[in-house]
């Protein structure tokens, strides 16, 4: 729904990919979580109040457990491995246009088994559509974290 990406790691960043996302936001009615790690950039007071004026409630791991973001944290692989983001990229706008490029496909060309071979895009668009959950507690689709 959001990304960014550039030279630094500035709670900027964060809040642009926050900015995208609200605006690529297709219920805004919804309620919508925002689950981290707890980065410094996601602990700034700039950040959390920029994300709760928008209505988003925090999320943040808890005692720094890593499998807590699983689903994000398997994204961020497999654009790392899949689409070759994991390669040192000296050219930033390069690796902009090449992150631009692997979300897109991720999103809207990429079938995914736990959608039943069907794209997110899709699912995303059509909330009837049921899907397979591996988390204990189901959490609508449309209580999406970013």
């Amino acid at each position: 729904m959001g990304y960014k990406l550039d030279n630094h790691m500035r709670t900027s960043l964060c809040t642009d990919a926050l900015a995208m996302a609200i605006k690529n936001r297709k219920y805004p009615n919804q309620k919508l979580i925002h689950h981290s790690d707890r980065g410094f950039q996601y602990c700034n007071p700039k950040y959390t109040t920029f994300a709760e004026d928008n209505s988003i409630v925090m999320s943040m791991t808890e005692q720094y457990d890593p499998y807590e973001n699983a689903g994000a944290e398997r994204i961020n692989r497999t654009l790392k491995y899949e689409y070759g983001l994991k390669q040192t990229i000296k050219n930033t706008e390069l690796a902009q246009k090449m992150t631009e490029q692997a979300v897109y496909i991720y999103n809207n060309l990429r079938t995914h088994f736990s959608l039943e071979l069907r794209k997110p895009a899709e699912v995303h668009l059509n909330p009837n559509i049921k899907y397979k959950s591996y988390r204990k507690n189901k959490v609508n689709l449309h209580e999406l974290t970013i």
